[in-house]
């Protein structure tokens, strides 16, 4: 990693933390959780900007539902993920990703909270209303950007807000009850092909605002890096404390075509602590 200039790292101090003194005295302590896994321990904080997510995500770690689940799929200078409540069994070879508790999570995305490394956040589904799952999560690696790629990034969120906007445009009202119908008979090859006219309707929809990448979250992403273009569409809900060299160190281990790792990166235990 480059070393960042003591104004770049103090920007970053300040940026992530979001608090002064004053702030501190008022705001709840933040909850930790510490992840015991086979390449060392990984703490995260968790944000309670996203108080559903929060407490779910302190529900299943208690109630020990994290404990022995591997990370499943691991994209080197993207992300680990991990969660799959499948996996704590799984053989060599078995196709993991779609194991959760029978609930989701409501979205929590605000526009604060994004995709710097080291961040904790949600997976999810293809549901309209990016609802999240109730035990899958990922950490931001991810890479350093420059201002062609945070454009690029750009068009690529306003792209997915399109999709999103236009399917809960009254407009097109009986296509999204189409699509949940669907959906909810696990009719896949129908739910693709009404997304797939979401897609291409999407293309030319202009009715919302357009987002744009705020300054200081473009200055993040070109000294500390993440992955800009899931922002705004997939919920943020804590961060790395401790343990991103941890992080780095799944994020390059070998995989197989689907993104699992050849030799099992599993999470032994996870807890709540106290720093």
């Amino acid at each position: 990693m480059k070393y960042l200039t003591i104004l770049s790292l103090a920007f970053l101090i300040a940026c992530t933390s979001g608090t002064n003194e004053a702030d501190s005295e008022t705001k709840p302590e933040r909850t930790n959780v510490k992840l015991t896994t086979t390449k060392g321990e990984i703490v995260l904080q968790l944000y309670n900007e996203t108080p559903l997510h929060r407490d779910n995500f302190i529900k299943i770690v208690e109630d020990g539902v994290l404990d022995s689940l591997l990370f499943h799929r691991v994209i080197e200078t993207f992300m680990i993920q991990g969660g799959d409540i499948n996996s704590k069994t799984a053989q060599p070879g078995d196709t993991l990703g779609n194991g959760d508790l029978p609930y989701e999570v409501p979205a929590e995305i605000t526009p604060k909270l994004f995709h710097k490394k080291g961040v904790l956040a949600a997976a999810r589904g293809g549901h309209p209303d990016r609802v999240s799952s109730s035990t899958q999560f990922y950490i931001v690696q991810g890479k350093v950007f420059n201002d062609s790629l945070l454009n690029s990034a750009e068009t690529r969120i306003n792209g997915w807000l399109a999709e999103y906007y236009i399917k809960h445009d009254s407009a097109y009202s009986q296509d999204l009850d189409s699509l949940m119908v669907a959906i909810d008979a696990e009719d896949w090859p129908t739910v693709s092909r009404i997304n797939n006219r979401f897609y291409e309707l999407a293309k030319d929809y202009e009715s919302f605002e357009q987002y744009e990448i705020p300054a200081e979250h473009r200055e993040v992403y070109k000294t500390l890096g993440g992955t800009p273009h899931l922002d705004q569409n997939y919920t943020v809900f804590g961060e790395v404390v401790a343990g991103l060299t941890v992080v780095d160190s799944i994020a390059a281990v070998s995989t197989d075509g689907l993104n699992r790792p050849i030799e099992d990166v599993r999470i032994l235990s996870a807890s709540v602590v106290e720093l």
